[in-house]
């Protein structure tokens, strides 16, 4: 048994592996293979080591393992403060798959998409040695931050295809794809008037949303209109709503994100409109609770989880310097009742 460390009498110091090694009665190469996770040891060796660890309260000390591999095993995720459900889901998913890879996650907050906000982020990575980074951006703003900041190490861009192929790589679910699929699924109920409550223009899931709405309309013949100007609230979803039960109704309306969807589902309750019987409405996310709004949601469920592991694969893949063209995410859609096949317009 070793010596107490930092104990009463000695030196404060964390424990090392030289440690480790003696109350294992193994070599420092030994404990180092363990560590690595390295095929060649033994199952006995490494059980003793790694009991050794945890009872010392071991840590490998990351900055000297950054020095001899010149990888920090630490990757950078770029967000805003933001509480919507894309992005914050999108963080969680990112840092989950980091987790389950074996990797650190350091997180930067910027109040607004601009130039030196993201360098102050992107130069603050740096300073601490990251192997990559993560941006999260949805927005044209962060789009244009990124690409005027000379990224030294890779950049994965979460929510974008408009990236030039470098040290910048893109990682997106097909908005565009589960527009169309959310709109055909309306078609095949019969419905052939299908309006649509649109997210914020300079978001860009939004313009892919309200692409997929026009083109999946124009394939049937339809056409399609001006969309309805939202952002991505449920309190301008209630107003749409209030506005749709008082000056004629269509026969379906696709919502931009589901929380426009409850806005509408909130405003045609008290008009007395009738959800799907007077007008049927698609959201698209598939929050938790979707499944409960009254009557609960049709909508597009976007697979974070699966869009979190792709970040990973593709930023791991860039720092290895590997070239990953990643496809887009297909999201799927997810039917209750508040679709239906076109019935009435209420009296």
């Amino acid at each position: 048994m070793i010596g107490a460390v930092g104990g009463e009498g000695s030196s404060t110091r964390p424990p090392a592996m030289s440690d480790v090694a003696v109350l294992a009665g193994v070599s420092h190469q030994t404990v180092s293979r363990v560590l690595n996770d390295h095929p060649s040891v033994r199952p006995e060796t490494r059980r003793r080591v790694i009991e050794a660890i945890e009872a010392i309260g071991y840590r490998r000390n990351s900055a000297a393992r950054t020095l001899v591999t010149r990888r920090s095993e630490t990757i950078g995720v770029v967000t805003t403060g933001s509480a919507l459900f894309g992005p914050t889901s999108t963080l969680i998913a990112i840092e989950e798959a980091a987790r389950d890879s074996g990797l650190f996650v350091s997180v930067a907050t910027v109040r607004l998409w601009d130039a030196a906000e993201v360098r102050t982020a992107l130069d603050h990575f740096m300073t601490q040695g990251i192997d990559g980074v993560v941006v999260i951006a949805p927005q044209d703003d962060a789009l244009d931050a990124v690409r005027a900041y000379d990224a030294r190490i890779p950049v994965v861009m979460v929510g974008s295809h408009e990236v030039q192929p470098g040290r910048v790589h893109a990682v997106a679910v097909d908005q565009y794809a589960g527009a169309r699929t959310a709109v055909r699924h309306l078609l095949d109920l019969g419905h052939t008037d299908v309006a649509h409550l649109a997210g914020p223009r300079d978001w860009i899931d939004a313009r892919e949303r309200h692409r997929g709405w026009q083109d999946e309309l124009a394939s049937a013949g339809i056409a399609a209109g001006e969309p309805i100007d939202g952002d991505w609230s449920a309190e301008r979803g209630y107003r749409v709503g209030l506005e749709l039960a008082a000056s004629g109704l269509p026969s379906a309306v696709f919502a931009a994100n589901d929380q426009l969807a409850l806005g509408l589902l909130h405003a045609f309750a008290e008009g007395g409109v009738s959800v799907p019987s007077h007008v049927s409405v698609v959201g698209f996310d598939d929050v938790d609770g979707a499944a409960h709004f009254f009557p609960p949601l049709t909508t597009v469920r976007q697979d974070f989880a699966a869009l979190g592991r792709r970040c990973l694969m593709v930023l791991r893949s860039a720092i290895a310097d590997g070239t990953v063209v990643a496809d887009p995410i297909i999201p799927r859609l997810v039917v209750r009742s508040s679709t239906s096949a076109p019935s009435r317009t209420p009296s």
